[in-house]
């Protein structure tokens, strides 16, 4: 039977490995890590700390997954990388484990992180995302489902970026970015909605036309963030609506970043 695991790979004989793993070259794994059936790690790959790698990842050459954040407050806690099943992980993609006590860096399912992302502590991808080459994720940043990020952009420590949201390529991103928005530029703005990928994802005329009559009530009324959020909540019923509004409610909550903006309302 042909081996799974290069002979010039480094495993730390208490690291526990599905018996479908494949290692390659010069790649090194270290003691707390576990990587579950079908998953492949790429030559010259470092996977350390208390990480757990799921079932069916791909972990390309040079990737750098499971050390220490980089973060002056942290000191030696036992922290975690967590990643689940089926994602793509390219070249010398870095994943840092978390900051605090128990606390995880997480990434979800089904997500492609192309060359060179990095991904900082405690940040919490969810499912379905795909981030472009070069992007740098700072400390507790949060991506939920299916949003996509463009290349070259650089997200602000504790950002979160809606659902099926789309991030344009050489953007600067300080603020939460809304589901179903399309964000770009330095400094950034909501442009339009994400048409094309509202249509990918299947989304009905009914509730596409109730999502365009809430991007003109948002972004086109002159009036503020919080006038908008109680007009939003008489004229639109539909899930995605509903739910836009609860996430940019919670943006403009104390503590939070608060809102990018867009062309005709003043985040506040």
């Amino acid at each position: 039977m042909k081996t799974l695991i290069h002979p010039t790979a480094v495993i730390h004989p208490d690291a526990e490995l599905h018996p479908t793993v494949q290692v390659g070259a010069y790649a090194v794994i270290g003691e707390k890590v576990r990587i579950g059936s079908q998953t492949t790690i790429g030559a010259h790959a470092i996977i350390e700390g208390q990480t757990t790698i799921g079932a069916n990842n791909q972990i390309f050459p040079g990737a750098a997954i499971g050390l220490e954040p980089q973060d002056l407050k942290y000191q030696g806690a036992a922290s975690w990388v967590k990643i689940a099943d089926g994602n793509c992980i390219r070249e010398y993609v870095t994943i840092n484990r978390a900051t605090g006590e128990g606390e995880v860096t997480q990434i979800g399912n089904n997500n492609l992180l192309m060359a060179y992302v990095h991904v900082a502590h405690n940040c919490v991808i969810a499912d379905s995302v795909v981030i472009a080459n070069n992007v740098a994720l700072a400390g507790h940043v949060r991506i939920e489902t299916q949003a996509w990020i463009g290349g070259v952009v650089g997200i602000h420590q504790f950002v979160q970026i809606g659902r099926l949201a789309m991030v344009g390529g050489l953007s600067r991103i300080v603020r939460d970015v809304p589901p179903y928005m399309l964000v770009e530029g330095n400094p950034a703005q909501v442009r339009s909605l994400n048409l094309t990928g509202l249509k990918r994802k299947g989304f009905s005329s009914t509730e596409m036309g109730e999502l365009k009559k809430a991007f003109r009530i948002l972004y086109r009324s002159g009036n503020s963030v919080s006038e908008t959020l109680e007009q939003l909540e008489l004229v639109c019923e539909g899930e995605p609506v509903q739910y836009l509004r609860q996430f940019m409610q919670l943006s403009v909550s104390p503590g939070r970043r608060g809102l990018t903006s867009g062309k005709g309302n003043q985040n506040s």
